[in-house]
């Protein structure tokens, strides 16, 4: 349950690509609201010197009033752990945000006591992106989101943190992929996320140069069922959003299972080009249908 009085805005657009930029660097964010990204995350941590946290959140507060309405603008807080993070609230919040990025995010826990904070701050709320992989203890904790599942925006991860944390000498192999420590908790974020039925969003790509790479691992990632990513240069924006948008061909495939199903209600299987369905098929099409930014005439089927 969220902190009593507490309200939300309600769904985000989708979140198909979500670009970083540093909340001290002004000239940055101007540029990044013209390249295309579903969202921008203005950044109060890691990419912000502690000498420069607070001319970045004067920053951050004036690029959020003037930016109200034209598109979404999460800022990525300082952990709650922090003697920072207070202070990242109290500039940003009046300015209206669209979202919060939560980063060091010990579970529900964790979005409960954000919420806390919002409450002495006033009456809004805006959703909550936690990374939710950057401390061991977290990352026994992501089947939980469900609890406060009302509140957020999706579920993403991060290895970074994580493996510094255990001691590791890195996350990714060579090519990099993800060594099987990291690969382990990048599903349990994923199944996280589906079990709190909120958007799961992979994690950033480091090798900015790499355009190639970040396309297999942006197709590989939707492939698993990721329904966006991060981004850390705006280069990596119309990738991630080519890999994340349905093609043509899977859109009208799925609106076919649709209207067959509409067509027959009450069906449990049906037969579509030779092929049978049934209920996952038509869950599948309905997802991938909004995905694509198309209204679901029919409900979803229990998940029984």
């Amino acid at each position: 349950m969220l902190a009593d009085g507490a309200d939300w805005q309600g769904p985000l657009v989708r979140l198909r690509s979500l670009l970083f930029v540093p909340g001290d660097r002004p000239e940055r964010m101007e540029k990044a609201r013209a390249v295309g990204a579903d969202a921008l995350i203005l950044d109060l941590e890691d990419s912000v010197a502690a000498p420069k946290k607070a001319a970045a959140r004067k920053l951050v507060a004036e690029f959020l009033a003037r930016t109200e309405g034209t598109l979404v603008r999460f800022v990525r807080i300082n952990s709650l752990a922090t003697a920072w993070a207070q202070a990242d609230l109290e500039a940003v919040i009046e300015a209206k945000p669209d979202g919060l990025v939560l980063p060091k995010c010990e579970g529900p826990d964790s979005v409960r006591d954000l919420d806390t904070q919002l409450v002495k701050l006033g009456d809004r709320f805006p959703l909550v992106l936690p990374i939710a992989t950057e401390t061991p203890g977290a990352v026994f904790r992501l089947g939980e989101y469900a609890e406060v599942s009302e509140r957020l925006a999706g579920l993403t991860w991060g290895a970074e943190d994580l493996s510094a944390a255990v001691g590791a000498e890195c996350a990714r192999e060579p090519d990099g992929s993800f060594t099987d420590p990291y690969k382990l908790t990048r599903t349990l974020t994923l199944f996280g996320a589906a079990a709190a039925d909120v958007a799961p969003i992979e994690t950033v790509f480091p090798a900015f140069e790499d355009l190639t790479g970040l396309d297999t691992y942006a197709r590989r990632s939707q492939r698993d069922g990721f329904t966006g990513m991060m981004a850390i240069h705006p280069a990596q924006v119309s990738i991630i959003n080519a890999a994340f948008t349905p093609s043509a061909e899977a859109v009208s495939r799925a609106r076919a299972v649709v209207a067959l199903f509409d067509a027959n209600p009450g069906a449990g299987v049906l037969s579509l080009d030779g092929k049978m369905l049934d209920a996952p098929h038509l869950r599948q099409a309905q997802r991938l249908l909004r995905l694509a930014g198309e209204a679901i005439s029919n409900a979803l089927p229990d998940k029984g």
